[in-house]
């Protein structure tokens, strides 16, 4: 995603307050982790060095927006039993959480009966909705990112977000099944 990188991290170094992430798939195929999954499928270890060239200019990031004084959440809804995937971002966030970041897992099931919106999304200061859009394969589309301001799509997507994370459970008691 270089060519929206910047875009992104601009979004994030302006938050002030609060900068929350939701994530509703079970696999992605993002060109920029493929080496990392490919590893850990093959070694079952994954990278979860801080300082690593993969992880940090992202703990770096959210570093600094921790000590800007910006609360960062990310919740993840996932069908159990998890798919290799998740199983591979389970074993990855131990650094999400060093970074500063607060990650909840949501099992599908207990989603069911709520209305969220068609795709992940970063919320920011609760006023700008970024979209995260994805080929059917998990790859970024074309246009990866939508951002929205209007007040009512951001306040439903804020919403969904904190019903979400009332019901997920926090990363250090969620076992992987």
């Amino acid at each position: 995603m270089p060519q929206n990188e910047l875009r992104f991290n601009d979004l994030l170094e302006a938050a002030q307050h609060s900068a929350v992430h939701l994530e509703m798939r079970d696999e992605y195929g993002v060109g920029d982790e493929a080496d990392d999954f490919t590893q850990w499928r093959d070694t079952g270890k994954r990278d979860a060095d801080p300082s690593s060239a993969y992880w940090a200019p992202w703990v770096d990031l959210i570093s600094r927006a921790r000590g800007r004084g910006v609360t960062v959440r990310r919740a993840r809804i996932v069908s159990e039993p998890v798919t290799d995937y998740i199983r591979y971002e389970h074993a990855g966030t131990q650094v999400n959480v060093y970074a500063g970041e607060q990650v909840r897992w949501l099992p599908r099931r207990r989603a069911a009966d709520l209305m969220l919106p068609g795709c992940d999304l970063w919320i920011f200061d609760g006023a700008q909705a970024l979209f995260n859009h994805f080929t059917g394969q998990g790859d970024w589309a074309s246009p990866p990112l939508e951002l929205r301001t209007e007040p009512a799509i951001v306040r439903q997507c804020s919403d969904a977000f904190e019903v979400v994370w009332e019901r997920a459970v926090p990363h250090d008691r969620y076992e992987i099944r």
